[in-house]
């Protein structure tokens, strides 16, 4: 979350020295989903027949999961055909997980395409975490993401758009980056898929689709716990062995549709991020 120059309310924010990394916060515009002042966010309910369809469809996935798990042959290792099948678009790939640890996110990538799009997807957790906005944790993020010479280039201006007042206020946290009395503030990046748009063995260049959850969880809140999708481009340089960031883009989505769920109260989003924890994606 490369935060630079420019700030349009709650969200966008640009970033960078040069303003070349942008990174737009979830919107905050759209309605209390609390049922505060601008109103509830319910959808209305499904019908009997959209029900009996989708409990149908539910049976049946999980009839197919049961079966592919009793055929699969147990604990045996697989068959030479088998393990040399290409792994099919959808299917989570890895071979070995990051063992090391530069502060809290993992370190030690490996250097070929796997390393970097592991990589990559820790680096958006990290830059979009709440410890962005707490200045020595923001530090700590900062060098252990970004090259060293980019690091010390970004470094002042990030302090400058987390520390601005207006900015911070914008987005319902008091001056100092600190929640309200009685709020729990949220701010985490979830990704779900990552692809390699160029990679060779000294810079890569790897794309991170990603949920975000961002806002204010809190009876009253005016900027309530949204979910946005976004896909971050990050260009990566090898150093010092190990990958880190130069640069990255961000665009919207792409966005699936809703289900016909009900927001949780506020009370709710509150307890589920103080009692589950967020996921490092080294694999």
């Amino acid at each position: 979350m490369s935060l630079g120059d420019e700030q349009d309310g709650a969200s966008n924010t640009g970033g960078g020295g040069a303003g070349q990394t942008r990174t737009r916060l979830p919107d905050s515009g759209a309605g209390d989903v609390y049922g505060g002042v601008y109103g509830g966010a319910r959808r209305p309910a499904r019908n009997s027949r959209s029900l009996i369809t989708v409990v149908g469809v539910v049976v049946l996935l999980i009839a197919a999961i049961a079966f592919a798990n009793r055929s699969g042959g147990g604990d045996d290792a697989p068959s030479d055909a088998s393990a040399n099948r290409d792994a099919a678009p959808t299917a989570a790939t890895g071979v070995k997980p990051v063992t090391g640890k530069n502060g809290t996110i993992p370190s030690g990538y490996a250097r070929d395409e796997q390393g970097a799009q592991s990589a990559a997807a820790n680096y958006a957790v990290a830059l979009g975490s709440d410890g962005m906005f707490n200045t020595e944790r923001r530090h700590a993020i900062v060098n252990a993401v970004y090259a060293p010479d980019v690091a010390a280039a970004r470094q002042g201006d990030l302090d400058k758009v987390y520390s601005d007042e207006k900015f911070l206020t914008s987005i319902g946290l008091n001056a100092d980056g600190s929640a309200p009395t009685g709020m729990t503030f949220i701010s985490r990046f979830n990704p779900v898929g990552s692809k390699v748009e160029r990679f060779s063995p000294d810079t890569a260049s790897v794309a991170v689709w990603y949920s975000a959850l961002f806002g204010l969880a809190g009876e009253g809140s005016k900027n309530p716990v949204s979910e946005s999708w976004f896909t971050n481009t990050f260009e990566l340089k090898w150093v010092n062995g190990d990958w880190k960031v130069t640069d990255f883009t961000q665009k919207d989505g792409p966005v699936p549709v809703g289900r016909d769920q009900a927001a949780s109260s506020a009370e709710e989003m509150a307890g589920a991020v103080q009692q589950f924890g967020g996921f490092t994606y080294a694999r």
